[in-house]
Formats: structure tokens, sequence, C-alpha cells
């Protein structure tokens, strides 16, 4: 199994881009009533090739605003956003996002055009003809795991996975050498979304594309991440690292906070009937430990 993926990886995956933010700052002008916003300040951050790297942060953190400055949807006010050591500012901002995949939360699909036409709209934008475009659909609906019975349906007549996968999918299209989602799974029930996170590890590992992911959810960023930005407030860079790095080796207070490591959080194991059970600081169970056999 593993050979046959990094024989298609091989074959079929496009070169992986790396991503560069270098002094980004991006502020909003105010008005007469209110003072301007800075959105970020000043933030460099390297983002690796064929990584899928997470930012993750609370709210006003600018972890969304540094995302789309990636496909140009937002204008920095300083700074410049490099891809493989070009700066994406003199480009075409439309080609531009043409060639890089984008999953919003609750998946943005056009309600008046079914499943099919969805995922094929950017290589019809680009000059593909339908049959060819529809064709290449449902080769991505096989990699996301879509049933073809799902594509006559439009978006309301889809479940909010459904819904999301097709959204994935369209953002494949055109065989994009990077993908930016953003919170893509928020507005699905946990079931769902632990299902979609595998996906997208098993996509990002098949198809050995650059993925930015943007989340709230440290659990989520755990599971997804490479690379793990904690980001405070304006972008401000907590600390950058693997999970288990992150989860080691916290860099101050807010970290450690934000991960859940504070004292009054802490985890342990209690056996139960022969099982691991994994104890918060209140004595709730919240998980088991995996073995042989279970």
């Amino acid at each position: 199994m593993a050979a046959d993926i990094s024989a298609a990886k091989a074959q079929h995956a496009p070169h992986a881009p790396s991503v560069r933010f270098e002094h980004l700052t991006k502020t909003y002008p105010g008005g007469s009533r209110r003072p301007a916003t800075i959105a970020v300040e000043d933030v460099t951050l390297s983002i690796p090739a064929g990584s899928l790297t997470v930012l993750v942060g609370s709210s006003g953190s600018g972890k969304t605003t540094l995302l789309r400055t990636v496909n140009r949807m937002v204008t920095p006010t300083s700074g410049r956003v490099l891809i493989d050591d070009n700066d994406i500012a003199g480009l075409d901002a439309v080609k531009l996002r043409r060639t890089i995949g984008y999953v919003m939360q609750e998946s943005g699909l056009l309600p008046h055009r079914k499943a099919i036409d969805n995922i094929a709209t950017v290589p019809r934008l680009n000059g593909v003809k339908k049959a060819p475009a529809h064709e290449r659909a449902y080769e991505l609906m096989d990699l996301v795991g879509l049933d073809h019975q799902l594509a006559a349906r439009y978006p309301a007549e889809l479940s909010g996975g459904q819904q999301q996968r097709v959204g994935v999918a369209r953002a494949l299209a055109a065989s994009p050498r990077l993908l930016l989602m953003d919170e893509p799974f928020g507005a699905v029930d946990p079931i769902v979304r632990a299902d979609l996170q595998r996906e997208v590890r098993r996509l990002q590992y098949q198809l050995g594309i650059t993925i930015l992911f943007v989340t709230h959810d440290i659990a989520e960023a755990l599971t997804l991440g490479d690379k793990i930005v904690v980001l405070a407030q304006k972008g401000r860079i907590a600390q950058e690292g693997t999970g288990a790095e992150l989860l080691t080796h916290p860099a101050d207070d807010f970290v450690a906070n934000f991960l859940g490591l504070d004292a009054g959080r802490g985890l342990h194991l209690m056996n139960s009937d022969g099982v691991q059970l994994v104890m918060d600081a209140d004595e709730r169970p919240i998980g088991r430990l995996s073995g042989p056999g279970r």
C-alpha cells in the first residue's frame, strides 16, 4: 500500500512550493468613530514545501488574514508574501488564485450548481471543455470518498460532510501545488470532522502538496500538523514547531495554557478492566490508549 501511494505521488504530484511571509503587516483603516485595526503586525514565517502547516490561534490572532494574503484575497499594508521565493505582489491575482486550492468553512459551494459542476468550476474557468472537466471531477470524487451518485445533487441535498468533501475536491480540481484551508471543518459534527481530518492527512501524503491550514482548535492542530504555529494577538508568533515539540517544551504560559497544559487541566491514566483510560483533572474519561486487539 505504502509503495503504491509513493509511486502515485512521484508520478502525479506537482512540485510543492514553500511559502514565506516577510515582515508582513495588515492594517484596516478606521473611520470617524473608530481607530484603525492592526490585524497582523510584522510577521515573518516560513512554510516548508510539502508540509501540512497549521496556523492555530483564538479570534483576533490574524490567522485567517495571513492565509488570505497568500492568494491575494487580502493585500498586505507592508511586507510581502513569497511562493518559492517569488514575490506574489507582481503576479496577476486572478491567475494566481486559479493555481491555489482554497477550502473555506461551510464549503462555500455555489448553491445553484450540481456537485459535479461545483468541482469542475476552476478547470472550466481555465478553458477545459465540459467532458474532460467532468471526467476529472469524477476522479476527484473517488479521491475524496464521494459516491458518483451524488454528482447530480445540489449542495442543499448533501450532508455537511459531503459538502466539505465536494469543497476539497473542487479545490484540488486544477491540480494545485498549494492548498489553503480556512477552518474547513468547524461546522460539521465531531465524528464527521475526525473522518475529514483523516482524509486531509491521507490526501496530503498521497498528493505531496503544501497545505496551509487554519483552525482555532488545538486538538485539530495537533492531529494534522507537521508544523504548528501558535499565534497570539495581531499575528505574534508565540511558538512554532511539531506537536511533540510544543507539548514537550511550551515557550511560555500562554502556549502552555493554549495547549491545555496548565495544572488545572492535567491528564493522567487510569486502569479500568484492563483498559488504560485517559482522565482529566476532574476524573472524567476523555479517551483511551490504543493497543493490540483494541
